[in-house]
């Protein structure tokens, strides 16, 4: 299993609308593309997927930008996953017509780790990797004598 460029990019940028949620602050295409590293076009194909699918709004006008539809604590690594990746990347299907008991039992092997990663991912949220960040961020910045 590979995390795919656009689900990391998804989640770098949805990662910096949850720390602007509580201040209900937008970010802007570019002010993201900057902070993140991720290119312009690439990011607006990215949030337009996240638009249509409900994870994020757009704010139009000279203060727009975009901002979380919904509380980073509701929003799971899961639901930005299987927006970016569909629910095929999700869920897969174990080929039960092969011939071939081996193709068979490697496709439920194959399932069962799916679904452990897709449970993984379920249990945390954005708001737990703004957590993260923050705690990551504040042991850098100790200083050892």
């Amino acid at each position: 299993m590979e995390l795919s460029n656009k689900s990391e990019y998804a989640l770098l940028a949805l990662l910096e609308l949850a720390d602007r949620y509580a201040s209900g602050e937008s970010l802007q295409i570019r002010q993201m593309a900057m902070l993140q590293d991720i290119p312009n076009r690439y990011l607006e194909q990215l949030l337009a997927t996240l638009r249509r699918r409900g994870l994020i709004k757009s704010i139009r006008g000279a203060k727009g930008g975009y901002v979380l539809a919904r509380d980073p604590r509701t929003i799971t690594l899961l639901d930005a996953v299987s927006c970016m990746e569909g629910l095929d990347a999700v869920a897969p299907e174990v080929n039960r017509n092969s011939t071939h008991i081996e193709t068979q039992l490697i496709g439920e092997v194959w399932q069962e780790a799916c679904q452990a990663a897709n449970a993984v991912l379920q249990k945390y949220t954005l708001q737990d990797l703004c957590d993260r960040r923050a705690t990551h961020g504040n042991k850098e910045l100790m200083y050892y004598i």
